[in-house]
């Protein structure tokens, strides 16, 4: 059996997939695109379903030639050559020009997503909240060993110390990620103990990033009660849950500058106002101890400052007491006039009131049982002393009472008779 130099044997299989396969034309769903800064791009080509995957290297020549800018998960066919890469000995595709073939699976999926949240308003620009000017306290939604997380608490401890941050611990990603990242995005709401959330990750291939792309995390931060800025992946990345958010940061170290305000600028504006107070103060004081001194040299001659006082006093004085004479007077001969007028109106008030009692006695009078008992009337009452209004009442041998004007007499029925009267 021959044994191989590793160099040789990586050589000889290079060689192998050269001529086995010199040209191949492949179709996939691309990942984790990146151009450097040499303009060569290296990539992912995988299937649809994630089942495999191949690396792929576009050098600049082959690169130039594009006509549309490739991004993660859209779905392209590649014509080139299979080779390997020798430094580490990796199989790779070598492309030679790109076309398009279609969005990819997981790439139309994201803008049914899209469409379909779009439509129920969840992206909608009148949802959108301010951030708070001055948070004390800032909520981080990630990956405890997510390196986004070091980012952020490194952001804000150099930019606002004084700001607390408060950690939500959550996946971000795989299957478990997006039930994980709702849960915590409702405990923060729930909670209310932060003033801002931060819901970031670090960069990634469109797949790596899909949680931040499902409806239940972006109904989530519609729904929280608290400003949400997210920051997921590099400024080129876009997830639905940035356009939920009420406020997209390119990077997670952006999305903690923009949620807490700079500590040096803050203490920059601080003593500018203490010096424009200072300043202020300082204008306001010699101000007032100008205007002591003017009221000083006033002061010097109290008597004198004092005398048109004592004059336009005394002067007040004497119109108070002559307008107080006037009045007397005036009140004096108004009673004057007013004593005959009251006496007249009594005169009169009093006869009417005799006449009026006059009368009502004569109308009393009348009306006096006595009276009407002296014309000859009698009062006749049952042995209970009810009063005999109607032969109904009696019945023979019934024993009653006559009241006369003089005294009482006691009678016995004889008869009852009833009086026939003719209807009027």
């Amino acid at each position: 059996m021959q044994v191989w130099e590793v160099s040789a044997l990586v050589h000889a299989v290079g060689d192998a997939l050269a001529a086995r396969f010199g040209a191949v034309a492949v179709r996939g769903e691309l990942a984790s695109f990146q151009r450097a800064a040499s303009g060569h791009c290296y990539f992912t080509l995988k299937d649809a379903d994630g089942s495999a995957a191949l690396r792929c290297a576009m050098f600049r020549r082959a690169a130039s030639l594009l006509d549309f800018a490739p991004a993660d998960g859209a779905l392209v066919e590649l014509r080139g050559r299979l080779a390997v890469y020798e430094p580490r000995g990796e199989l790779q595709f070598v492309v030679e020009s790109m076309r398009r073939a279609g969005a990819g699976a997981l790439y139309e999926r994201f803008l049914r997503l899209k469409a379909q949240l779009e439509a129920e308003g969840l992206f909608d620009a009148v949802r959108k909240r301010p951030l708070p000017a001055f948070p004390r306290r800032i909520g981080i939604v990630t990956s405890l060993a997510a390196a986004a997380l070091h980012d952020v608490l490194t952001a804000l401890a150099r930019r606002a110390p004084q700001v607390q941050a408060i950690v939500y611990p959550s996946p971000v990603q795989g299957a478990d990620a997006p039930a994980a990242l709702a849960a915590a995005i409702e405990a923060a709401g729930r909670r209310a103990e932060v003033d801002t959330l931060i819901v970031c990750r670090g960069g990634g291939s469109l797949e790596d990033l899909w949680a931040f792309n499902e409806a239940l995390v972006v109904r989530a931060i519609a729904a929280c009660p608290l400003p949400v800025v997210v920051g997921v992946g590099h400024e080129t990345d876009v997830t639905l849950a940035d356009l939920a958010a009420d406020l997209r940061a390119p990077t997670p170290t952006a999305a903690a500058e923009l949620a807490s305000p700079p500590r040096d600028e803050l203490l920059d504006g601080l003593r500018a106002l203490a010096e424009r107070a200072r300043r202020g103060i300082a204008r306001r004081l010699e101000g007032e101890a100008q205007r002591l001194d003017r009221a000083a040299l006033r002061l010097a001659r109290p008597a004198q400052a004092l005398a048109p006082h004592r004059e336009r006093l005394a002067r007040l004085g004497e119109r108070r007491r002559a307008a107080l004479v006037r009045q007397i007077d005036r009140q004096r001969q108004r009673l004057a006039l007013l004593a005959p007028r009251l006496a007249q109106a009594l005169g009169r008030s009093q006869g009417a009131a005799r006449q009026r009692i006059d009368l009502l006695c004569a109308r009393l009078q009348a009306l006096d049982p006595e009276r009407v008992l002296a014309r000859g009337y009698a009062w006749l009452s049952d042995g209970e002393g009810r009063a005999l209004v109607s032969v109904a009442q009696l019945q023979p041998g019934q024993s009653i009472t006559a009241r006369l004007a003089d005294g009482e007499a006691q009678a016995e029925v004889r008869e009852v008779r009833t009086l026939r009267r003719d209807p009027p």
